[in-house]
């Protein structure tokens, strides 16, 4: 009979003791469920931040690198120009490097890194990304074909512009089928190309520069298709450039 009381006071009391020690259980799991949470936004937080210095670190790198490439074909191109007497400057311009004005490589410079930063973003805002020979060597020889270009522009004599500006937009339009072959190189190429005639035309109206023989308002009419596999150049470029990316280290701490 005791033995039975006693194990009827036993069950009576023992969910009085479950009672009791249940608060101090959820308040230990939900302490530990607060810690975990913390420690996991801290490693989100610097995980995200060091990632956000990269790509920013190599967005830097990338303009530079278009920048210097952009003042560098500026010299080099416009020399050209300037020295077959299609393009002539005010004689108080003309005692800088290269026999060229000093506003024309910081601008060619700003607009390459512009239009070079602008392929690769439009690449990935439309989700197509440019696969069509992505190695350097076609970079390159892009770079020859585009040099060739200006180069013909100088130097090929024809009876008419006409016929020089319809020759080299072929020569445009081959360079974008051989090394590009996409919509959004084609559209930002025509974009570039617009946008650069209308700035060269104001330029010339406000008596900075002149072409010599102009037939396309104040400028040579085939400037257009120069600017036009500039922009294609430059773009393949970036492209080619955002591809090298820089392997982020994070460094994460857990206090």
């Amino acid at each position: 009979m005791s033995r039975l009381e006693d194990h009827c006071w036993s069950c009576s009391c023992s969910p009085k003791a479950e009672t009791k020690h249940s608060p101090s259980g959820a308040t230990w799991l939900a302490s530990k469920a607060d810690e975990m949470m913390s420690i996991i936004t801290s490693v989100l937080s610097n995980a995200y931040g060091s990632l956000h210095d990269v790509r920013t670190a190599n967005l830097i790198r990338r303009g530079l690198v278009l920048f210097t490439v952009g003042v560098f074909l500026a010299l080099v191109l416009n020399l050209l120009q300037i020295q077959r007497h299609v393009t002539l400057f005010p004689e108080e311009v003309m005692t800088t490097l290269f026999s060229s004005a000093w506003w024309i490589p910081p601008c060619c410079g700003t607009g390459a890194a512009v239009v070079g930063l602008l392929y690769p973003c439009l690449d990935s805002h439309l989700g197509e990304p440019h696969k069509f020979k992505r190695e350097w060597a076609s970079v390159m020889r892009c770079i020859a074909v585009f040099v060739g270009i200006n180069h013909a522009s100088v130097k090929l004599d024809f009876d008419n512009n006409v016929q020089l500006s319809l020759t080299l937009a072929a020569l445009s339009l081959g360079l974008w089928w051989t090394f590009d072959r996409s919509r959004s190189g084609f559209g930002l190429g025509i974009t570039t190309a617009f946008l650069a005639t209308v700035f060269t035309q104001l330029l010339v109206y406000n008596g900075v520069y002149q072409y010599t023989s102009p037939d396309f308002l104040y400028v040579r009419s085939w400037l257009p298709c120069i600017f036009f596999s500039g922009g294609v150049t430059v773009g393949n470029i970036g492209r080619q450039l955002a591809m090298v990316k820089s392997k982020p280290h994070l460094i994460l701490s857990v206090k």
